[in-house]
């Protein structure tokens, strides 16, 4: 992705026409659009080709399965046209390289997820996202997925990854302030409901680029 808004549109909804009109609508004001299993499943894997030309695309499909079904899955949104794939780290590192392995062969990016951004990720995956950050620089990962909701979370885990890219959801809906995530150590700020279900998406996404600019 090219450093230039620090915003990742996170395309959450389930109509094709909806998320194509958004995609057009919204286009210059992101570097890259995330897409994950609502849309995927609802208009097929046909529409990551189709968002791919607005920008590119990181699929969010949180690949968390054996090593050859993650290389399965890895392969088929790759091809389908996604740059980017997001992947757990908790099934192992052998898992994990496959994706990591996919990725490199597609000349595409993998962002592991150390700790997401709802309340209830402080129950299992907070306790272990140091270990997960370390997983993700063990497979030369690009980055990490990091929660814009704890940024003192961003903040230890940038201790860990280093230069790597880190990509922080929940600004916005879910509270995180985009500033703070920012200040804290974070690369991009993904940013979803706060823009698509706005009554003005295109004045919602000026607002908050705004706020970071």
């Amino acid at each position: 992705m090219k450093k230039e808004r620090r915003l990742i549109l996170a395309l959450d909804v389930t109509s094709r026409e909806r998320a194509l009109a958004l995609a057009d609508m919204l286009r210059g004001h992101f570097d890259a659009i995330k897409i994950g299993y609502p849309l995927i499943l609802s208009a097929g894997l046909e529409v990551v080709k189709e968002i791919s030309d607005h920008a590119p695309v990181i699929a969010d499909l949180k690949i968390a399965d054996i090593p050859n079904t993650n290389r399965l899955i890895c392969e088929a949104v790759l091809r389908a046209g996604a740059r980017g794939i997001i992947a757990h780290a908790f099934p192992g590192k052998d898992a994990l390289l496959a994706c990591a392995d996919s990725a490199a062969e597609s000349g595409a990016e993998l962002y592991v997820v150390t700790e997401m951004s709802h309340p209830g990720a402080l129950q299992f995956m907070a306790p272990l996202a140091e270990e997960l950050a370390r997983l993700a620089v063990d497979v030369n990962a690009s980055g990490v997925v990091a929660p814009a909701t704890r940024p003192e979370r961003i903040r230890q885990i940038r201790s860990i990854i280093g230069s790597r890219t880190i990509i922080s959801p929940g600004v916005g809906v879910q509270g995180g302030s985009a500033l703070q995530a920012l200040e804290a150590g974070s690369d991009y700020l993904i940013v979803g409901r706060s823009i698509t279900d706005a009554k003005d998406p295109l004045a919602a996404a000026d607002a908050i680029l705004a706020q970071i600019s």
